[in-house]
């Protein structure tokens, strides 16, 4: 939580821009989680240095704007991308690897689901716009529905938390986990809602 403190300050001196800022670093795969960075947007707006809804959607263009130039970069660039020492850092012949395997495992869904890997989104993201796997369209669908239930839950969290460290510590660690029943509950939620809408049109047919 020393760093979660530590953004706070600085986001509650500087506002949005320094919460814009921190964004771009976490999505060009810089060591500075994007988890902890949406709460601490969250926390200044419940301090009242900020507007909750404006941080949200703020954080929203922040980490899709991330995402998508990390993806646009790896399209553009193929595989010339992995004699970059930067990129050669981060897209290790290791983890290159093993997002290969969940590619070929679970298909461009891998896609959706890399925003809730904190450790393997930016080389997802670079391997599918090397590979060509995917248009950036599909791309942006598939990380934009997938952000809009992971960027709500930590900057709310973070407002609602402002006032309660040790709930809002708490809440943190179980945030991965309890993000994951989160998107389990919904995925639930729209398969009761297509079996209902197929079974209505199965009875007007007959």
């Amino acid at each position: 939580m020393d760093l979660l403190q530590h953004l706070v300050t600085i986001f509650a001196e500087n506002g949005y821009v320094a919460v814009f800022i921190a964004l771009m670093i976490c999505g060009a795969g810089l060591p500075l989680p994007e988890d902890i960075t949406l709460v601490a947007g969250g926390v200044i707006a419940g301090l009242g240095y900020a507007n909750v809804h404006a941080m949200f959607a703020l954080a929203m263009f922040g980490v899709l704007l991330g995402d998508c130039a990390i993806f646009l970069l790896g399209h553009h660039y193929g595989s010339r991308i992995l004699q970059w020492r930067f990129v050669a850092r981060i897209l290790t012949p290791a983890r290159y690897a093993k997002v290969q395997e969940k590619f070929h495992r679970y298909g461009n869904r891998v896609l959706f689901i890399a925003r809730f890997l904190p450790g393997m989104r930016t080389t997802i993201y670079l391997t599918a716009g090397m590979t060509h796997r995917v248009s950036f369209l599909r791309f942006l669908l598939l990380d934009g529905t997938a952000a809009l239930i992971s960027v709500p839950f930590w900057v709310y969290l973070g407002y609602l938390g402002a006032d309660n460290h040790e709930w809002l510590a708490t809440w943190v660690r179980r945030g991965q986990a309890s993000l994951w029943i989160l998107v389990g509950i919904l995925l639930l939620i729209l398969l009761i809602s297509w079996w209902r809408h197929r079974r209505r049109s199965d009875c007007a047919q007959d």
